[in-house]
């Protein structure tokens, strides 16, 4: 073989080595490396050298990973079905763990957040699906970050998109919402007539005890009903006023 390819082969395989040996992280990356299959260590980031043929490496994203969890039907506490859809915020914290605890991570957590979301909707009723959702949401969010912090995975935020109700269940709710509202406008009219039937019992017993009271209730009615032209007011004739003429008479007239 002459020299010359001699050396373009040696270069070759020089290149080649060093192909395989030299890798370069970035600064949310890192490598797990293995040595004859053995795990050995996080490396990264930045250079990094591995021995060809004996070093191999999984190389890890530490960046927050979003997810949407798919629709999922949950019956409610009160036997209500719904679909209820999420989205899912969550870093790789443990690169060791992510690799070697768990066959894929990233899968592995969305599985769970499917039946930690059905298991936990399914305890509460329809109203506090829809008005709850902040408490909810932290629920879901720590039992998630429980149960994956054995495979190095830290579950930062669990916000609950979408909760689609059946049609014929938007009706049924419309319906329960109107007749709340009715309720509610009974009660509130029933108590305003009881005050203002005490109002009129505690006015009753003044004007008994005073007499004056009922005589200015008297002008400030004749008041209100000057004001229509058309009106026939006709003047009552006190008693105390005949009673009055009658001892002033003279008795023989």
């Amino acid at each position: 073989m002459p020299p010359i390819t001699m050396y373009l082969v040696a270069a070759m395989l020089v290149i080649a080595f060093l192909a395989y040996a030299i890798r370069i992280l970035r600064e949310y990356e890192r490598a797990v490396v293995y040595t004859l299959g053995r795990f050995t260590g996080i490396k990264g980031p930045g250079l990094i050298i591995l021995i060809p043929m004996i070093q191999q490496m999984v190389r890890v994203d530490l960046r927050t990973i979003v997810e949407d969890v798919p629709s999922q039907d949950v019956i409610s506490r009160d036997n209500v079905s719904v679909k209820v859809n999420a989205v899912l915020y969550y870093r790789v914290v443990d690169a060791d763990k992510a690799i070697n605890q768990v066959e894929n991570f990233q899968a592995a957590t969305i599985q769970l957040a499917q039946t930690t979301l059905r298991s936990v909707l399914g305890k509460h009723e329809l109203d506090e699906m829809l008005a709850e959702r902040d408490k909810l949401n932290n629920d879901i969010q720590e039992i998630l970050d429980e149960q994956t912090d054995a495979w190095g995975i830290k579950v930062n935020i669990v916000e609950i998109k979408h909760v689609d109700i059946d049609e014929s269940m938007v009706r049924a709710i419309a319906r329960q919402a109107e007749a709340e509202r009715n309720r509610r406008a009974k009660v509130i009219n029933a108590e305003g007539e009881a005050q203002a039937a005490n109002r009129l019992v505690e006015a009753a017993k003044k004007m008994a005890t005073q007499s004056e009271s009922m005589q200015l209730r008297y002008l400030g009615a004749l008041q209100e009903m000057s004001g229509n032209p058309g009106a026939t007011i006709v003047f009552p004739f006190p008693i105390e006023l005949g009673t009055l003429l009658d001892a002033r008479r003279p008795s023989g007239g």
